[in-house]
């Protein structure tokens, strides 16, 4: 099987071309990344807890799923098709803001990624991925945005920025 690709782009997103996944870790290289965020009608966030096997980030909480746009896919396609393959459901995804980060691991690798961020809403109980997810839980942004503070090294780097620059682009109660 055929590792998976990611597209490079430049600050602009704008396409320069693809490379495997791993060496663009590797490398740091700029690529195309996506952070999706389900609420329900509480305004409560659907967290997931990354496997524990995961290259990197293993245990850590985040998001309710992210990955990279596959060649010639939307985002929206690709927050799609993720959101089923890590968590066992697809609902509506609006885009909302992108930004650049960059973010070195112990492991060597380099997540430099600009991410799109989409947000769609969902009641119901995920069906998940064990092989993607250790464990899922519904949170309250606003306890989210607490513990992020007092417990970081409990988040993915990506979680952290988001939330830290980017907290009014994803709270959808205001």
């Amino acid at each position: 099987m055929r590792e998976e690709q990611v597209i490079l782009v430049d600050e602009n997103d704008n396409k320069i071309g693809l490379m495997a996944k791993m060496e663009a870790h590797e490398k740091a290289l700029l690529h195309r990344a996506f952070s999706v965020f389900i609420f329900n009608d509480n305004n409560e966030l659907m967290l997931q807890q990354r496997a524990l096997h995961k290259y990197h980030s293993p245990g850590l909480w985040t998001n309710t799923c992210c990955s990279h746009q596959r060649d010639g896919e939307s985002n929206l396609e690709a927050g799609k098709r993720r959101l089923q393959e890590e968590m066992g459901f697809v609902t509506d995804l609006n885009e909302s803001i992108s930004f650049i980060y960059k973010a070195p691991f112990d492991n060597g690798l380099t997540e430099h990624e600009y991410d799109h961020i989409m947000i769609g809403h969902y009641n119901g109980k995920p069906l998940i991925n064990k092989n993607e997810v250790a464990d899922w839980k519904w949170m309250p942004l606003e306890s989210v945005k607490s513990d992020l503070q007092s417990n970081p090294e409990h988040y993915t780097a990506w979680f952290r920025i988001i939330f830290d620059k980017f907290y009014e682009s994803i709270n959808v109660s205001k």
